[in-house]
This record gives C-alpha cells, sequence and structure tokens, in this order.
C-alpha cells in the first residue's frame, strides 16, 4: 500500500512538470510585465513578414521574419537579454521563442499578437 502512495505522488509530480513545461513552451508560463520588462531594457522582435511589419507594427519594435531568425541570430548578442517575441496572433511568435530557446536565448517572452502587446506596454 505504502509503495503505491508513494508511486501516485510520483506520477502526479512528473504530471505537474509535464504541463508546466508544455504551458511555457506554449507562453502560457508566468506572465511577464511587458511594460516593466521593456523599461529594464526587453527588445520586442516582431516575427511577421515585412509586408505585415509595414503595415503596422510597435514602435522600437525589431522585424526578423520568423523563417529568416536563424540566419540573424548576429543581430541578438545578448543571450541573456529579454526578449519577447510578437506576430499577428501568437503562433509565429511561439514558433520563434521555441528557435530561440533552443539556441541558448535564456529569458524569452511569447507576446502574442503585435496589436494587443502594444496595448500591454502602452
Amino acid at each position: 500500500m505504502v509503495v503505491v502512495g508513494w508511486m501516485l505522488i510520483l506520477i502526479n509530480q512528473i504530471k505537474n512538470k509535464m504541463i508546466k513545461a508544455i504551458k511555457n513552451a506554449l507562453g502560457l508560463g508566468p506572465k511577464l510585465d511587458y511594460k516593466q520588462a521593456l523599461k529594464n531594457g526587453a527588445i520586442i522582435i516582431d516575427v511577421r513578414s515585412k509586408g505585415e511589419y509595414a503595415g503596422g507594427h510597435i514602435p522600437g519594435s525589431i522585424n526578423i521574419p520568423v523563417e529568416s531568425l536563424m540566419g540573424n541570430l548576429n543581430k541578438l548578442n545578448n543571450k541573456n537579454q529579454t526578449i519577447i517575441t510578437c506576430c499577428a496572433s501568437g503562433m509565429r511568435s511561439g514558433s520563434a521563442k521555441m528557435m530561440l530557446k533552443g539556441k541558448g536565448y535564456t529569458d524569452v517572452h511569447n507576446g502574442g499578437s503585435w496589436f494587443s502587446l502594444g496595448k500591454k506596454i502602452m
């Protein structure tokens, strides 16, 4: 009986860790105060196409389309700098977050839609 109880506790802990990892990967983890992060030196990377970016963007954001992100990592020298990714809906920015994390960038956040992110930082 005791062994079964410990096994259930262990399974529950593993499940909770997996759920947390999935939420973080999708940008659903702990909330970031975007406005404060920018005051502290964070940068916004808009991963939409150049045409989408030209149609409207957050002032001061850097446009690096997601399909060319890996070829432009030289523009992101500090792997410990807070980076906020955004796009039209949050899907591409979520992919960009994962790509950057995979390359060793430590503080990357999916800001979701550029329009909603813009409202959060105003």
